[in-house]
């Protein structure tokens, strides 16, 4: 994998973007395959392993050679405050209770974000060795393919990923808005990876997507992705929670309707 000086700092945002997730999820994959251990954060699901750390360290020493001038926020705590206005958002290994388990269902994600919103998202998923990028006058791509642009299709014909913590589930402000979004959809989907979901649902595999409280880092890559697909994207304040919704055009409407007449 490229240490931070073997990356060419001309190298377009995109195919920058490119390089880091497929390392980042390079030096996590071996460093699951030689073996790890797992910390608690804020719950028995919310974990962080040395593999997160090594792989933000990675991105983060990268931005600072080849983008010295941006800011750079991660999920393990790496921070740096730019004088472009630009903001490079690393999700290091999202998924990570995926991650631990075994499972293949987890990303290394990054976005670039400036005043206006989401600038580039790219994900790179090891287990199927799939790279998605795109973002604001890029169409998201899946391995340099272009994606057919996300066309029309209602909600009840549309599988829905989501996810609800069961900590959530004693309050009626989320549980009934999520229970009502729910149930408009052909079927739901709890898989564990924000950005794995996103990415899917910008490749129209699956069809919406739904979720509250959720972080920049498990946010922006997979809206800039979403929105270049020709999908649409919502942040909606509902019953004292803001909702994070993706999906193609007309879904999108009917998630935003379901969720405010909750």
């Amino acid at each position: 994998m490229p240490a931070a000086w073997d990356l060419d700092a001309s190298l377009s945002d995109a195919d920058l973007a490119v390089a880091l997730v497929r390392s980042a999820g390079a030096l996590a994959a071996q460093m699951r395959a030689e073996g790890l251990t797992t910390d608690v954060k804020t719950s028995i699901s919310d974990v962080v392993t040395a593999a997160d750390r090594a792989a933000e360290e990675h991105v983060m020493n990268t931005l600072r050679v080849t983008r010295p001038d941006d800011g750079i926020l991660g999920e393990e705590g790496a921070a740096h405050t730019g004088t472009s206005g630009r903001t490079w958002v690393i999700d290091p290994v999202d998924g990570t209770y995926n991650f631990v388990s075994g499972l293949a269902y987890w990303c290394s994600a990054l976005a670039l974000q400036d005043d206006d919103g989401a600038v580039l998202g790219a994900v790179h998923q090891p287990s199927s060795g799939e790279t998605w990028v795109g973002g604001r006058g890029l169409p998201t791509t899946l391995d340099g393919t272009p994606l057919a642009p996300l066309a029309d299709r209602p909600l009840d014909e549309c599988s829905l990923a989501t996810y609800i913590h069961p900590s959530t589930l004693s309050d009626p402000d989320v549980l009934q808005s999520w229970l009502a979004v729910v149930a408009g959809v052909a079927t739901p989907r709890l898989l564990g990876s924000g950005s794995m979901d996103l990415s899917n649902v910008a490749t129209g595999r699956v069809g919406a997507w739904a979720q509250h409280s959720t972080p920049a880092w498990d946010w922006l890559p997979g809206q800039a992705l979403v929105e270049a697909a020709g999908g649409r994207t919502a942040v909606v304040e509902h019953r004292g929670h803001r909702w994070h919704l993706a999906a193609n055009p007309q879904a999108l409407d009917e998630l935003v309707e379901r969720l405010t007449a909750s």
